[in-house]
């Protein structure tokens, strides 16, 4: 043999040495990062967390890549053969690596065509290893060569280790089919909103055209590229003898027919709810460990959080709180304040302050522009998207296109009417509905659990209700008198005073005035004790006078806990809204249970639900309900109105729901200048009661007029009887005129609920901290006490 034939047989010899050598450190992980066998069997698709509603439903997702996960049977027979005829048909025939495709490889590069070889075990290699390791496809030729090795080894490797189906399986839950969706399930209900086990021969012909490019053959975005390439799946389809040529031309007849619906973290039922919840389970992951010892993923472990949020009453609250919401902004965009933007006058460091926190302030400071040509383009005239009420049923409809400055274009934003509503069920504690705030893609601060304001006077029940456990009665009768505690001398809204009346007439009107009374009498500081300890308020409850006019920063949701005792026969329920957390395998991680504790009797409880039903009843505060509305059955609840109406409140419960409302603006100095408007019985109470007539009028929720508060064994007629009626001369009944209810009292001026020689320093900040409330009456004297609210206007 001649010495260079021999020369050559060694090089060859040599180079396929090097060649194994190489295989074999790739395998054994020597060089590179192979994923190890455990993760081959067990293989870690990044999994969207799937927030779920009590009746099953999808609310929402977190994810990084929003990927779903199916099982082979719950996938359609349209899906795999579209799959196979399209990506490989030789699938069933080899053993991961298509040897002809590969040999033929160097053929196609010589006649300058492109050719793909990778098999679908070899794509689904490419997507684990992306997967876990966080690394795509290279774009070097040394690096791709080296990334293509190892998905040979891995694609032998799942081969080995998994049937033709699993790897079928496995790789339709991680293919992408853009819009950051991953997953044949995902793509199914996004794309034609079905499960992945029913679609039809076309649909399944769109999905799996769009893996050879997810922008071009998108539907959504490139409706004719998509349709061409369908056609050709379908022809495949065909070909491979998988559909006869009769269903081929059926389908390609058909035009594209999308339902797309995209889960999308600013859409969707509950917006606001998703996000408080997923800050509540990213502390759930820290605190919670793998059987590995690693913390939980919330974005890539297919957490299934269940949720008592209930998607008809969800629906209905949005509605609820956009119906009213558009009316009401009306009203306060006709306000001259508001309609010149003259009342930015007092407060143009809070203008500085929220254009240095804009987008634009931020970009043009990059762009190193000096202060003087910010202002300009700040005050300059720019085409603009501003959100604005159009419709209460379709979000994707407020937006309006307009023309107006930067700077008013902030006057504008800040002047936008905020909302809270919260429904749930006050003996188990389930939360059923949950709106934090007009619209979440413009307005993310959540009005229910993350913002407190001053509740004005619906802290007032907790008064009474401290009375009652103190020995008065319902039908005591009060003196409705000016006072003064020590320089601190309130007043009822209109000005009503002289006369007297009943605990149970007083709670119904709202009177300021016999609230002081009261405070007076049992004190302030072991009505504070009350609210912090028994009740459980966690809030700053400080032993100052003004607290029995609700002189108290609280949020809704805290508020809302307060008020179960009374619907649930004296247990304070805290509000509960996860049920369990399960893993990707359905392995519950951990179930949820109401926290409850008594804190009155039964029998105090009915009785303050009787002194409360008088708030509905003609005469009360909130008698529009049943005159306006028309709600009947039996409710019970309270109005609220703080301070120069900036925050209104409305709590109301019947036997199985309790739900409450509060309305105002982020900045305490926006507001309605007129209690007729303001008040919390023209603001909070319409979202109550539009919420409680859907909820009455849909049976599925088995929430009745007929249902009724369970009366103590041990309370007779005489127990219940309550007298509402007194020989109070109350004020003008301005805008109730015919309703047969009265204005709220409650609803005074910073000075009933301040303390003489308190600070008087204007405080104000953004997302305004909660105004001093001032439930229902007119500006008088400043008070002495400890530190009360700040006044804000």
């Amino acid at each position: 043999m001649k010495k260079s034939v021999k020369i050559l047989w060694r090089v060859a010899f040599g180079f396929l040495a090097l060649l194994v050598l190489f295989v074999l450190l790739i395998n054994f992980r020597v060089i590179g990062s192979m994923p190890s066998m455990e993760e081959l069997e067990n293989p870690r698709a990044a999994l969207a967390a799937e927030v779920i509603a009590d009746d099953g439903t999808i609310l929402g997702k977190y994810y990084q890549v929003d990927r779903s996960s199916s099982d082979y049977n719950e996938i359609s027979k349209n899906v795999i053969n579209a799959l196979i005829a399209t990506e490989e048909t030789r699938f069933y025939d080899n053993s991961g690596i298509d040897a002809k495709g590969t040999l033929a490889i160097p053929f196609y590069l010589m006649i300058g065509k492109k050719r793909g070889s990778s098999t679908i075990t070899q794509q689904l290699a490419l997507n684990l290893r992306a997967d876990n390791q966080g690394k795509q496809r290279s774009n070097n030729p040394i690096g791709r060569a080296f990334q293509k090795v190892q998905e040979w080894i891995i694609a032998v490797k799942l081969e080995r280790n998994f049937t033709k189906q699993e790897i079928l399986t496995l790789y339709l839950n991680t293919v992408a089919f853009g819009d950051n969706v991953y997953g044949i399930e995902n793509g199914a209900r996004t794309f034609f909103s079905k499960d992945a086990g029913h679609l039809s021969i076309e649909e399944a012909a769109i999905l799996v055209g769009m893996l050879k490019g997810n922008t071009i053959y998108n539907p959504r975005r490139n409706p004719k590229d998509a349709l061409i390439r369908r056609n050709q799946v379908i022809d495949n389809m065909q070909k491979a003898g998988f559909i006869t040529p009769a269903e081929a031309a059926s389908a390609q007849s058909k035009p594209i027919v999308l339902h797309y619906n995209k889960i999308d973290h600013n859409k969707g039922l509950a917006p606001y709810f998703r996000e408080v919840l997923r800050d509540e389970l990213k502390a759930w992951c820290k605190n919670h460990k793998k059987a590995d010892g690693s913390e939980y993923n919330l974005y890539r472990d297919g957490l299934k959080i269940y949720t008592t949020i209930n998607p008809r009453m969800q629906l209905y609250a949005e509605e609820a709180v956009a119906k009213h919401l558009a009316v009401l902004q009306k009203s306060l965009n006709a306000q001259n304040d508001v309609k010149t933007g003259s009342i930015w006058k007092k407060w143009p460091k809070f203008l500085d302050q929220y254009m240095k926190e804009s987008d634009r302030y931020k970009a043009l400071k990059e762009d190193e522009v000096d202060d003087s040509a910010i202002v300009r383009i700040f005050n300059t005239p720019t085409r603009m998207k501003v959100f604005g009420w159009k419709s209460a049923t379709e979000p994707d409809l407020n937006e309006i296109d307009t023309v107006m400055t930067p700077m008013d274009s902030i006057k504008y934003t800040r002047a936008i009417l905020q909302a809270g509503f919260m429904a749930m069920d006050p003996e188990s504690g389930e939360v059923k509905a949950w709106v934090g705030g007009p619209d979440f893609r413009y307005f993310k601060n959540d009005h229910v659990a993350k913002t407190r304001r001053q509740v004005g006077s619906t802290f007032k029940p907790f008064l009474y209700c401290f009375a009652i456990m103190n020995g008065m009665s319902p039908n005591t009768v009060l003196p409705n008198e000016p006072i003064n505690i020590n320089g601190w001398t309130p007043h009822n809204s209109e000005g009503s005073t002289g006369g007297s009346i009943t605990m149970a007439g007083a709670l119904a009107k709202s009177l300021n005035l016999v609230a002081a009374y009261l405070i007076k009498q049992i004190g302030a500081k072991p009505f504070a004790d009350f609210a912090k300890n028994k009740v459980g308020f966690s809030s700053d409850i400080p032993a100052y006078p003004a607290i029995a006019l609700g002189a108290v920063e609280i949020s809704l949701y805290e508020l809302l806990q307060g008020y179960t005792m009374f619907p649930a026969r004296g247990i304070n329920t805290k509000p509960i809204y996860i049920t369990r957390i399960e893993d990707r395998n359905g392995n519950i991680l951990e179930t949820f249970a109401p926290v409850k504790r008594e804190v009155i009797s039964e029998r105090e409880a009915y009785t303050m639900v009787k002194m409360m039903e008088g708030v509905v009843a003609p005469g009360g505060t909130g008698a529009r309900i049943r005159s306006r509305y028309n709600i009947q059955g039996e409710i019970a609840g309270k109005t609220g109105t703080t301070n120069d109406n900036t925050d209104g409140w409305f709590m109301g419960y019947t036997p199985k729901i309790l739900a409450g409302a509060w309305v105002g603006c982020e900045n305490n100095f926006i507001h309605f200048s007129t209690t007729a408007i303001g008040q919390g019985a023209n603001t909070g109470l319409p979202i109550w009661a539009y919420f409680m007539q859907k909820v009455y009028a849909d049976p599925t929720l088995k929430i009745s007029t007929n249902d009724h508060f369970p009366v103590p064994a041990n309370m007779s007629e005489d127990d219940i009887y309550m007298n509402y009626d007194s020989n109070v001369k109350p004020g003008a009944e301005s805008e109730n005129v015919g309703n047969g209810s009265a204005d709220d009292y409650g609803s005074g001026d910073a000075s009933d609920y301040a303390t003489p020689g308190a600070d008087k320093t204007e405080t104000t900040p953004p997302p305004a901290p909660a105004p001093k409330p001032k439930e229902e009456q007119k500006d008088k004297p400043k008070a002495t006490m400890p530190p009360p609210p700040k006044k804000n206007d």
